[in-house]
């Protein structure tokens, strides 16, 4: 996986992230999701590589990447230092304006980035997502149902961490049955993150990456309610998925920025670039090569 692409260490001002970097063009950043690395992106990373400078790091606290700790409030993990991490990776390959596409919890973060970092953010895509705060304060018994791990994941210390740790590879399972074929998934890429997601680092962190979802970064996404992004905005999520049932996604996004809002439905669960990797490479380059998807 990833032929062509370098595997680097970037140190950054908090800690250590883990990225690959290859093709050549304008600036492109991939952000994973939950319970996943980079990995994720291999399907469509190399494809984008003919047309982008593609960096696909690991979210610190997932993959290889570095767990720090998380700090009382969890602030360690807020999408704010995890945001940070990522401008200050695409700093150290020179990279000074990119566009910035996030799966799941990548979406989160990249959410915060092109708030946080706007002079960098060229155009925000987020697959199968609506913004956390619309999400938490919007729940109902059939969002809380399927997204369990929501509610599961901000429980104390050690609460969740014990239960997934006695198990990490049946926890993962079901996790990915979020797909709606996991079939879909390659048996390298299940490996990677099941080799991941088995260390009890990796999986505290997460847990941590959840307690700040509902502390500190309701607290930051509160405060730039008004504060509205101007970007393009591409939202893509499976039509076969809980968003696409329970949000108008398009709607609830152009409710975030002055420019313009367009995306769809893809054939497929959660998993949209493992599970449709062809229609995701085909939104994201209609979408990248025109700043819309106004030609889709």
């Amino acid at each position: 996986m990833f032929e062509g692409f370098e595997r680097h260490t970037v140190k950054t001002s908090e800690t250590e992230i883990v990225a690959r970097i290859g093709g050549k063009g304008p600036a492109l950043l991939l952000l994973h999701g939950y319970p996943q690395t980079h990995v994720m992106w291999h399907k469509v990373a190399p494809v984008l590589a003919e047309h982008f400078t593609v960096v696909t790091p690991d979210l610190r606290g997932y993959g290889d990447s570095g767990k720090p700790d998380g700090g009382p409030d969890h602030v360690a993990y807020s999408k704010r230092s995890m945001a940070q991490d990522k401008r200050e990776v695409m700093q150290h390959f020179g990279l000074d304006r990119f566009h910035v596409v996030g799966h799941d919890r990548g979406g989160r973060v990249a959410h915060r980035l092109a708030r946080d970092h706007r002079d960098a953010v060229e155009s925000l895509t987020v697959l199968d997502i609506c913004p956390t705060l619309h999400m938490y304060e919007t729940t109902d018994m059939a969002f809380a149902q399927a997204y369990y791990h929501w509610f599961f994941l901000t429980q104390p210390y050690d609460f969740p961490e014990r239960l997934i740790g006695a198990d990490p590879e049946y926890y993962m399972t079901r996790k990915t049955g979020l797909a709606a074929d996991r079939g879909k998934f390659a048996a390298e890429a299940l490996a990677e993150y099941l080799r991941c997601f088995s260390n009890p680092e990796t999986i505290h962190a997460s847990c941590e990456d959840y307690r700040a979802a509902i502390g500190i970064d309701l607290v930051h996404d509160r405060e730039d309610l008004e504060n509205l992004l101007s970007i393009p905005i591409l939202a893509l999520w499976g039509g076969k998925g809980v968003v696409g049932r329970t949000y108008d996604v398009l709607d609830v996004w152009r409710r975030h920025t002055t420019g313009p809002v367009t995306g769809r439905a893809l054939d497929c669960g959660h998993f949209l670039a493992e599970e449709e990797p062809e229609e995701t490479v085909s939104a994201l380059l209609a979408f990248l090569s025109t700043g819309s998807t106004e030609k889709m």
